[in-house]
């Protein structure tokens, strides 16, 4: 069953690695932070609900889209780079071109870690602005924080309040998870949503 959709909703593709986990966690605590709901392929754990299904259905149900294509690493064991990331991407700016007036209204996030390093892998995106991050968790937030209350024309919390935030959550994070139970490097991602959200509203 999916979630009940919101105008909140903020989809959110991403590598899904451990190497990419800090970034990801920060995205979500930023989206929580900021007023509004993530979304994404890690929010329902479903053997009977394939991956594409999934992610168009997110895809649908969500107006606001952040999507990282910094992972152009090739793969150690198939020497492969992922293309998830660059296909989901397309995905949504198709819904955006063709899914009519509700879809039109859709708004759209591009990170990489450089300003022009996607031309070299992804240039029919040139003329897009594309925001750097740099693998930095706070300038990552902040940039989330900052195109968040452009594309809703909200009155959000400022983007120094939130990279404050972040690294006081990150801090207490061990101690939290420890309090319930949990692993602090390896911590479900619902249960993790329950601790941001909790943290904040605490």
């Amino acid at each position: 069953m999916s979630l009940v959709s919101s105008p909140d909703d903020v989809f959110i593709n991403c590598p899904f690695d451990a190497e990419y986990d800090p970034l990801f966690k920060a995205i979500v605590f930023t989206v929580f932070a900021c007023g509004f709901r993530p979304r994404s392929a890690k929010e329902l754990d479903d053997a009977g609900d394939t991956r594409f299904d999934k992610i168009m259905r997110i895809i649908g149900e969500c107006r606001y889209g952040i999507h990282d294509i910094s992972r152009t690493e090739l793969d150690p064991v198939f020497g492969l780079p992922r293309f998830n990331m660059p296909f989901e991407l397309g995905l949504f700016l198709a819904a955006k071109q063709f899914g009519g007036d509700d879809h039109s209204k859709k708004r759209v996030l591009v990170f990489d870690t450089e300003p022009y390093r996607y031309q070299r892998f992804l240039s029919d995106l040139n003329g897009m602005d594309i925001t750097p991050h740099g693998g930095d968790q706070i300038l990552l937030a902040r940039g989330v924080r900052n195109w968040l209350a452009n594309a809703s024309r909200r009155r959000l919390i400022t983007d120094l309040a939130i990279a404050e935030l972040l690294n006081r959550f990150r801090a207490e994070l061990p101690q939290l998870a420890a309090e319930k139970g949990y692993d602090a490097n390896d911590i479900p991602y619902v249960d993790y949503e329950y601790l941001v959200t909790d943290w904040l509203l605490a």
